[in-house]
């Protein structure tokens, strides 16, 4: 999908796991927001490529709660799902380019290596140079060589990392068959013409991988900005594995107003009687993406 250089084409990607809650309607706000305060686009996304995770009804339940909040997206909503052919297409493209290797390493095997920023086992290399004598395929890997990505996020500040020593060779195609989120993310950005990534900060590790991705496959590289991610009583980010309650879609303005305070614009009082609409346009007007905290916030509302 192309797209001018000089408008900001934003996007919001759930995971269909379950019912929107506040966490992810804070990435929802701030991307939405990001793009219309410049007059760009503003596209979503459902990322249903991990299957056996997603639950029945729950990306239309997604698409419901998002249009009673008020979002209006731009174009036809992509479906990962339904995009195999055009993983394949890239992947391909870097095995041609010497970059993937098959590695018949398990997650137990990997238990003793150190732990990449994510929580992830930092790949040790094991198969890098072809599989061990008796062993036989269980996933696909990048070789990501001596990469050192570094990148200024508009929001976290500049962050490094060398790729060998902190994630090692990370799995484009994971051992049932479907294809790695990692390399899911990069391509879908670079043909919906993506200029600007809004989205939480517990993706933040993950975006050296996405950029060396994009080096390696030629596509534009956009900017970044990572928003605070909002945690429960117990210091959890919130989301669908900690059990997070979904949000009203018979009350959106409560939740509107407190994604926005979350993000650090202050709202005037006389705001929580608007209308939804009215809430829109004047989010969108005083919009400002210096104010929003690097940090993670106190516990986000019940």
């Amino acid at each position: 999908m192309a797209t001018s250089r000089n408008r900001i084409r934003g996007r919001f990607a759930p995971s269909p796991t379950g019912p929107l809650h506040f966490g992810s309607l804070v990435a929802a706000v701030g991307s939405f927001l990001d793009a219309r305060h410049s007059g760009g686009e503003w596209l979503l996304r459902m990322e249903d490529l991990d299957r056996p995770r997603c639950r029945d009804g729950a990306a239309d339940d997604i698409l419901r709660t998002l249009a009673a909040y008020g979002f209006e997206w731009d174009g036809e909503v992509i479906w990962q799902s339904r995009r195999g052919a055009v993983y394949n297409d890239a992947l391909e493209r870097l095995r041609d380019a010497g970059r993937v290797f098959a590695c018949a390493c398990s997650r137990r095997e990997m238990a003793d290596s150190a732990l990449a920023p994510d929580g992830a086992s930092v790949y040790p290399g094991t198969c890098n140079l072809g599989l061990p004598a008796g062993k036989v395929r269980r996933v696909d890997r990048l070789r990501v060589g001596q990469a050192r990505i570094a990148f200024a996020d508009e929001v976290q500040g500049t962050l490094v990392q060398k790729l060998a020593e902190e994630v090692g060779d990370f799995v484009l195609l994971r051992a049932d068959g479907l294809f790695a989120y990692q390399l899911a993310v990069v391509v879908d950005d670079g043909e919906q013409g993506i200029t600007r990534v809004v989205r939480g900060a517990d993706l933040l590790a993950s975006t050296p991988r996405q950029i060396l991705l994009q080096q390696l496959l030629d596509l534009p590289l956009p900017g970044y900005a990572h928003l605070p991610v909002a945690i429960d009583a117990a210091g959890e980010k919130l989301s669908k594995q900690t059990r997070a309650a979904a949000i009203d879609r018979a009350r959106p303005m409560p939740s509107l107003l407190a994604a926005l305070n979350f993000l650090g614009q202050a709202t005037p009082a006389e705001l929580a009687e608007a209308s939804l609409a009215d809430f829109w346009r004047w989010a969108i007007t005083h919009w400002d993406l210096a104010r929003v905290p690097r940090r993670h916030q106190l516990p986000a509302p019940e």
